[in-house]
């Protein structure tokens, strides 16, 4: 169960260093990045510019898919997800509030 756990923190540490990594890659990066990929490849702009778009998107379909991983390991381990806990505190909240009225009867 050890090496279960273990995987499913590396999974979820790479899906945070895709999401950092991508949040990095501003316009203002991905246009330098362009042009450092022409000046030193002799590739035109519009070829280096399709190139990095061509990679971003890779990058973002990898991070969806990592996305989806991390919801079944979750799942797998039975960890409850931020919608689960939300919906148990206002089930709580609604007990604890008939509860209050059954007392004062």
């Amino acid at each position: 169960m050890v090496d279960r756990a273990d995987s499913s923190r590396g999974l979820v540490e790479q899906v945070l260093l895709a999401g950092v990594g991508s949040i990095a890659l501003t316009a203002e990066r991905l246009e330098g990045l362009v042009d450092a990929i022409a000046e030193r490849t002799g590739l035109a702009p519009g070829e280096a510019r399709q190139l990095v778009e061509d990679q971003v998107a890779r990058w973002r379909a990898e991070g969806g898919r990592f996305a989806e991983r991390v919801g079944q390991v979750r799942r797998e381990l039975g960890l409850a997800s931020r919608e689960d806990v939300e919906e148990l505190r206002l089930l709580v909240a609604q007990l604890e509030h008939r509860l209050r009225l059954l007392e004062r009867d």
